[in-house]
């Protein structure tokens, strides 16, 4: 008998299991399978998507394949950097990377890069400040809305200065101009309000000016206004619909249930608009057909559940709110990206997340997958505030059920304490 066994026998009752240290927590792994998977998917459909276009525009049809390639690495490193670092640090740090980013996005403005009619890249077009704006905004509304959140039924120090953040950083945005880029931003801004325990009225208050707002963009903007007329004739008559969403509609119908199998679709090589950016989820359609769409379909609503499940499992507020808004926006560019190419939503500029050919878009999105790695991994840590964390159990629930200010539940069971403290 060994001496282990010895002390075993010896103990009256089973030893307590020692909690995990920070270094061996295992990270949410289906959420790492889904990721492996959509990457996969990407490159593959991608790399079908884009010879055509690479030979016609780069005179070689590997070009955005292996840039691709190259922005990926970037990002399955910049994910794994994020994974392991410890995301209450970004309280320390957020504020000096959200001036850096407002610095790029006005540096794209006095660049004046154009392409393709608008001034939205850095460094030869390599670099867009507008994706990694989504990702810092999110990250910066999360840390913001945390410390405020006792504050944010006061209208002039909640909703104001959301609405001057917000303003400052989709305005620059919307310079460029990307307009669906800054309508993202916005409704991120307004989520992550509701789910941090804004007031209702609040919310309703915020809907009408953000109503009003993309009103009177789309009335001054050619390009708004233009998209959505399209649109509009494309509900009335399908054969009335832009150019864009025509080609893909018959892609769409040529790829029928099965598709036409990979590497096979014609509307890539007869005048689909930039198959291996906006219009790759109609070759997806084309190639694989309506079950090879619906996998992927599958693929992200995965990756939206295991972040919720990630978000109400955090440790503290910040991580379920930073969790909560990182997985919608990935979910929300996915669902506008493949809405449009079906001409249920009025035409955008927002690339499918994993699959579209663009490296600034990729590294957010991996970035963002990091991050919520790095919150899954401390999971089971005690919270700082336990009053905290359950005060705020309805936010991580997407606040079903619960019309009123989560945050106000601390003060009960602060007062419930104190109260039953004095008998």
């Amino acid at each position: 008998m060994g001496i282990s066994d010895l002390i075993n026998k010896l103990q009256p009752y089973p030893s307590r299991p020692r909690a995990k240290s920070e270094n061996t927590r295992s990270f949410d792994l289906p959420l790492v399978v889904t990721m492996i998977a959509l990457l996969i998917f990407g490159l593959v459909m991608l790399f079908s998507a884009s010879w055509d276009f690479s030979l016609l525009v780069h005179k070689s049809p590997m070009y955005t394949f292996t840039h691709q390639l190259m922005w990926l690495g970037v990002g399955l490193v910049a994910a794994t950097g994020l994974a392991f670092f410890n995301y209450h640090y970004w309280r320390k740090y957020i504020v000096a990377v959200m001036v850096a980013t407002i610095v790029s996005l006005i540096g794209v403005l006095l660049v004046s890069d154009i392409r393709l009619g608008a001034t939205r890249a850095l460094f030869n077009g390599s670099v867009q400040p507008s994706e990694l704006a989504k990702l810092v905004s999110i990250i910066y509304l999360a840390v913001w809305l945390y410390a405020k959140r006792d504050m944010l039924h006061d209208i002039k120090l909640g909703l104001i200065p959301l609405g001057v953040i917000l303003g400052v950083v989709g305005g620059l945005i919307y310079q460029q101009p990307d307009l669906s880029a800054a309508v993202t931003v916005i409704l991120l801004g307004g989520l992550l309000f509701f789910l941090s325990g804004g007031e209702m009225k609040q919310i309703g208050g915020l809907l009408l000016i953000a109503v009003a707002a993309a009103w009177l963009v789309v009335q001054i903007s050619p390009t708004g206004n233009e998209r959505v007329n399209d649109f509009i004739m494309g509900l009335k008559d399908p054969t009335q619909a832009s150019y864009h969403v025509r080609r893909s509609f018959e892609a769409i119908v040529n790829g029928g249930w099965i598709g036409v199998g990979i590497g096979q679709s014609q509307a890539k090589l007869t005048g689909l608009p930039y198959p291996p950016t906006d219009s790759i989820f109609a070759v997806i359609a084309e190639e694989l057909g309506m079950f090879g769409s619906a996998v992927l379909v599958g693929l992200y609503g995965m990756l939206v559940w295991r972040g919720l499940v990630i978000a109400q499992r955090a440790s503290d507020m910040l991580g379920t709110i930073l969790a909560s808004g990182l997985v919608i926006w990935i979910g929300m560019e996915a669902l506008i990206n493949m809405s449009v190419m079906v001409g249920l939503l009025p035409f955008a500029g927002n690339a499918l997340p994993f699959i579209s050919s663009g490296g600034s878009n990729l590294v957010s999105s991996l970035a963002a997958v990091g991050i919520l790695l790095n919150i899954s991994r401390q999971h089971g840590e005690s919270p700082e505030d336990e009053d905290e964390r359950r005060s705020f159990s309805a936010v991580s629930d997407l606040r079903g059920g619960d019309g009123r200010r989560g945050v106000s539940r601390t003060r009960r069971s602060q007062r419930a304490r104190s109260q039953s403290s004095r008998r």
